[in-house]
């Protein structure tokens, strides 16, 4: 594994924690101020949607307030298309992160209470990622950090992470188009209802997964 130069890491580690501050003290985690900054740029707004959203996944912001603005620029099926993939690049991104910044610091043998449950997703690989996304309390910028700690291939990291978020882009952006049409006076009731769904969804698959694979 590549080990970058000690003053790189501790840069790398310094602009994300400076950006975990600034996102705290100021309104990045309220998708109205997100949407404020991102609705008038035209035919750029997908491309600087990913990348705030990959800024928002290394800083703590919820996703789930990135999915509400895709819900509130686009009509549903656009916004889950750029939710996911926003989602997904985030996660790579602090997976990456975390991995090279690391490199080899903390070992997850050596952890006495996170080192087994790092090394039972090891060990099975996209499934256990996909699993562990599915689990909607676990924060999205953590569960990056924390899983580019081990040594999960980048491949079923990224496919594991790209299923696991689908229920949840379709949860948060059907919430986030039903408010949307709450101010513009549309229908909102069944989007909402949708959004409750695969919210509900997202809790039961683990569960079920778990069970089929016992």
């Amino acid at each position: 594994m590549y080990c970058p130069p000690a003053w790189l890491r501790l840069g790398l580690l310094s602009l994300v924690l400076g950006g975990i501050v600034v996102s705290a003290a100021i309104e990045t985690r309220e998708p109205t101020w997100i949407l404020a900054r991102l609705e008038d740029l035209g035919p750029l707004l997908p491309l600087a949607f990913i990348a705030v959203h990959i800024v928002a996944s290394l800083t703590f912001v919820p996703r789930s307030a990135m999915a509400f603005v895709a819900g509130a620029l686009w009509s549903f099926w656009t916004a889950c298309l750029w939710s996911q993939i926003g989602a997904t690049a985030g996660a790579v991104s602090g997976f990456l992160l975390a991995r090279y910044v690391n490199a080899g610091l903390l070992v997850p043998e050596e952890m006495a209470r996170l080192g087994p449950l790092l090394l039972r997703a090891e060990a099975g690989g996209w499934r256990s990622v996909m699993v562990v996304r599915l689990i909607p309390v676990l924060p999205h910028a953590l569960t990056n950090y924390a899983l580019g700690l081990t040594r999960v291939s980048l491949r079923a990291y990224a496919a594991g992470s790209f299923l696991g978020l689908l229920p949840h882009s379709f949860a948060f952006v059907s919430l986030g188009v039903s408010g949307r049409r709450v101010l513009e006076g549309g229908a909102w009731l069944e989007p909402m209802l949708w959004g409750f769904g695969f919210l509900a969804l997202s809790i039961l698959l683990p569960k079920l997964l778990r069970r089929s694979a016992s």
